[in-house]
């Protein structure tokens, strides 16, 4: 039986097609037209949603399907937990189903390439403790922490933005990002890492475009500077996720300024993410990100598997 559920990416002819068989879970055979850019490397989407999520309905497995579709070696995905008052009763997370759902998929496309249980923290400052005791008793191959808050208001609800301007509401997120990575430094002194990844440094781009029609990011290179700094004295790696180039704006999160900065400061590698919350998105805009890591003289992404961090060429 083929899978003709979707076809191939529409930009299909600039990339190489394969087909791909193997047996699925359910006995059935499924072929797969499978699409490789033209660069010789291994790419992997490390920032994803599906169903696990509370603000996604994507169905897992076509994630996967996609990820496959698109060549890539493989995906990791990471649900939402958000411990947040707020945010709390509508956290969907359910680590037993989530891992039995990565199981499953395990089984049925292992052989076609990697599929990793990750989870993004929302960063709450009040709640560590509670943070870091719940990742201790979990398994994980990639923990992600993201800033979605500016002070204490919720970047995504507009009613927060009343009364702010786009250079303020941008200063004040910033500020709490470099609170979150300083925290990161402290708490990952002497021990082993607890968070991985930082998610999407100037998210708070993609709301002040949304809300107010303008970006102020690049007028805060001072907080922007100290947040790159504390992330290479961490250990933590800051990723290019590339939803923005979905959402309106014309550049990634963060920018290309940002990456050449955090070369600048000794970072090695960054990692990807498409921040997919439908399957469709998974691993886009990986060709910008590609060509903004080659400018700033980076030779490789991260890569994690089991917490472990790997480097993984990029090619020239």
């Amino acid at each position: 039986m083929t899978d003709q559920s979707a076809g191939p990416p529409r930009d299909c002819d600039a990339w190489r097609c394969t087909t791909r068989s193997y047996s699925c879970i359910v006995g059935l055979r499924v072929d797969i037209v499978v699409c490789n850019e033209e660069f010789s490397m291994e790419l992997y989407d490390q920032h994803l949603h599906s169903r696990h999520s509370f603000d996604s309905q994507a169905d897992p497995r076509a994630n996967v399907v996609a990820a496959v579709r698109r060549g890539l070696a493989g995906l990791t995905f990471t649900e939402h937990f958000d411990v947040h008052p707020s945010d709390w009763p509508t956290c969907v997370y359910d680590d037993d189903a989530y891992g039995e759902t990565i199981a499953g998929l395990r089984r049925e496309f292992g052989d076609a390439l990697f599929i990793g249980k990750g989870i993004e923290v929302c960063y709450q400052p009040r709640q560590m403790d509670r943070i870091v005791r719940f990742l201790e008793e979990h398994s994980f191959d990639l923990v992600i922490l993201s800033v979605h808050y500016f002070g204490t208001s919720a970047l995504h609800r507009r009613e927060h933005w009343e009364g702010v301007d786009a250079a303020t509401g941008t200063r004040r997120y910033l500020a709490h990002v470099a609170d979150a990575v300083r925290c990161v430094r402290d708490l990952q002194s002497g021990r082993d890492r607890v968070f991985d990844v930082l998610g999407h440094l100037d998210l708070v781009k993609r709301y002040t475009h949304r809300f107010l029609g303008e970006c102020k990011v690049d007028a805060c290179r001072d907080l922007i500077g100290e947040i790159l700094e504390n992330c290479v004295a961490s250990g933590i790696t800051p990723e290019i996720n590339t939803s923005t180039l979905r959402q309106g704006l014309c550049e990634t999160s963060p920018n290309q300024s940002t990456v050449r900065d955090y070369a600048k400061l000794g970072g090695d590698a960054m990692s990807l993410g498409s921040d997919a919350h439908e399957s469709s998105a998974v691993g886009t805009g990986f060709d910008e990100a590609l060509s903004m890591l080659r400018d700033a003289g980076l030779r490789n992404v991260a890569v994690f598997e089991s917490r472990k961090r790997r480097l993984v060429p990029i090619g020239v």
